[in-house]
């Protein structure tokens, strides 16, 4: 179910949500609970069917799925089960052909072209497998334009922009052109990009597979703290078992469908 209207209200609001977490609700015996945490990401029934010729492919049969604020989300199993399929669609950057996506409470599955897209800038961070990077332009730059792009210019934008890359740890690495990075650092310059403007919803597919152990350690911990310390969001397709220490949840799938979570 698509969250009510009360949880609508809660999500979105760092302020709220962390006097949510510091303030115990207490049930009519007087007992002390815990509050029950906005839904910020829900699949319902999605499907996707591609056709090809006469044939049609079922990449995914009905997939049901939430996740709360503030939590780390991965998405697991074995190549073509599904798993970047399944977190492009709930990152409405492709179409299902069946079900609904509700982000931070609104069906995304019903959004105009231009809708989905303003709200995708508004709203989600996406780490591409592929870096995606402009190659004439420095790591500096490749941030700068994501932050232009959400309404943050000039110098703040720059302060930014060099921030995020010391955060992974590329400070020296702003001069830097992608041809000149090797791999691992140009999949950190892509990390940095997509943290620009402090997204609340963070969706990534395989962030540390082209990383050493260090700096995978120094990006998991990241996405830790965007999402313990600030109320982001993480959902992410991942075969890196170092992941799976800081992981809310693991959903595993399997043939297009959840096998176990």
């Amino acid at each position: 179910m698509p969250p009510s209207d009360d949880n609508k209200n809660m999500i979105g609001s760092k302020m709220n949500w962390a006097n949510l977490k510091k303030t115990p609700t207490h049930a009519v015996d007087g007992s002390v609970y815990a509050p029950v945490k906005p839904i910020a990401i829900e699949g319902l029934g999605v499907e996707m069917t591609y056709q090809s010729g006469r044939q049609s492919f079922k990449v995914l049969k009905g997939i049901d799925l939430q996740v709360q604020q503030s939590d780390i989300q991965l998405l697991m199993g074995p190549s073509g089960s599904g798993k970047t399929t399944l977190l492009s669609i709930l990152a409405g950057l492709l179409t299902p052909t069946g079900g609904q996506v509700f982000l931070r409470g609104e069906d995304i599955t019903k959004m105009s072209r231009s809708q989905l897209a303003n709200f995708r800038l508004r709203n989600i961070g996406f780490i591409f497998q592929g870096f995606n990077l402009f190659p004439a332009l420095n790591a500096i730059e490749n941030i700068e334009v994501a932050l232009n792009i959400k309404g943050i210019k000039g110098s703040k934008a720059k302060e930014e922009a060099v921030y995020l890359l010391e955060q992974v740890g590329l400070g020296e690495k702003g001069k830097h052109l992608p041809r000149d990075l090797s791999g691992g650092q140009k999949q950190r310059v892509a990390i940095a990009r997509a943290l620009a403007g402090h997204p609340p919803l963070i969706m990534a597919d395989e962030p540390t597979a082209a990383l050493d152990s260090s700096s995978g350690r120094a990006v998991i911990d990241l996405l830790k703290g965007l999402a313990k310390g600030e109320g982001a969001t993480v959902l992410m397709v991942t075969h890196d078992p170092r992941i799976v220490d800081v992981a809310d949840r693991i959903l595993e799938l399997e043939d297009g469908m959840i096998k176990s979570e």
